[in-house]
């Protein structure tokens, strides 16, 4: 009998990359798209929304479940009527992203609102640092980027493993944002924010990374991370809140609120909570603007059955 020359404890050559040709291809067409007339890119938009709803069974499905759990008190049919709207936001709002990083905002312009810029002057009084949260909306990055024509924000973002998305990320945003921070570089960001600048993100979303705890949303327990109590305690950085939404009549509102008074207290779980009503109130203003097709409420306190199952 033979032996077999091959070392069994080869497992042979590393698994190849994944081709990121895909993406860059991806990139090159949303670039194209980005330079398209705004108007028609609106129509294009809201026809996007509509295959966008038929195409994703599931997500569709998981929005459709969160505004079960959150307009339990609405019919059958002003659910039906806020799931096709949050589409079609949505297929607007991936144009609206094209644009932000790869295009002109000068249509955008037109018949803008800006509200409570006073608030982030008064916060930068004295010099401290200033943290702006959002919810994630189908908005947020055009009127991230509108409004940093107004006041010099940083952002934090979320890494990504294809190199080309992360070049991708960090290039559209830096055209406008004052400093991209990934989630897990706190020092630096926390080093912005002790020099007077000013921090945005959204911490709605359920992620398993980071310090969370069950604050309520809509009523209900949503998993939320305590990072904005964390970033205010480190930083001295006072805390306000910004609020956009897409108007009927095409213009864009961007909100900014007071200062949250005595923030950060000793208690993460009621500062977050405080965070989380800020945002729901954004979401009862526009519901049909916010991102309902991320799954809100998938964990539940005790290991409770997942609402999504």
């Amino acid at each position: 009998m033979s032996e077999d020359p091959r070392d069994p404890t080869d497992a042979g050559p590393p698994p190849r990359a994944p081709s990121q040709w895909p993406t860059w291809l991806g990139i090159g067409v949303m670039a194209l798209l980005a330079r398209l007339p705004w108007p028609l890119q609106r129509g294009l938009g809201r026809l996007l929304g509509e295959a966008l709803r038929v195409l994703m069974r599931e997500r569709r499905t998981v929005a459709a479940r969160n505004l079960a759990l959150c307009f339990p008190q609405a019919g059958d049919d002003e659910r039906a009527r806020l799931l096709r709207e949050s589409f079609r936001a949505l297929g607007i709002g991936v144009f609206e992203f094209a644009r932000a990083w790869w295009g002109s905002v000068a249509p955008l312009r037109r018949g803008l609102r800006v509200e409570g810029l006073e608030h982030v002057e008064r916060a930068r009084a004295d010099g401290r640092g200033v943290i702006v949260i959002s919810g994630h909306f189908t908005t947020l990055e055009v009127c991230g980027r509108l409004m940093c024509d107004f006041i010099p924000l940083a952002g934090m973002y979320r890494p990504h493993a294809h190199p080309a998305m992360e070049w991708a990320v960090k290039r559209g945003r830096l055209r406008y944002a004052a400093a991209m921070f990934a989630r897990d570089q706190l020092r630096p960001a926390i080093r912005h924010l002790k020099d007077g600048g000013l921090l945005w993100f959204a911490p709605d979303q359920d992620t398993r990374r980071g310090d969370s705890v069950f604050v309520p949303f809509f009523g209900l327990p949503a998993h939320s991370l305590t990072s904005t109590h964390q970033l205010a305690r480190l930083s001295g950085a006072r805390v306000l809140a910004f609020a956009h939404e897409r108007r009927p009549d095409g213009g864009y509102t961007l909100r900014l609120s007071p200062v949250f008074a005595e923030f950060p207290s000793r208690d993460a779980t009621s500062d977050t909570a405080r965070v989380m009503a800020a945002i729901e109130e954004m979401v009862r203003a526009a519901p049909a603007q916010y991102l309902w097709i991320h799954r809100r409420f998938k964990r539940q306190p005790d290991g409770g059955a997942d609402p999504y199952r």
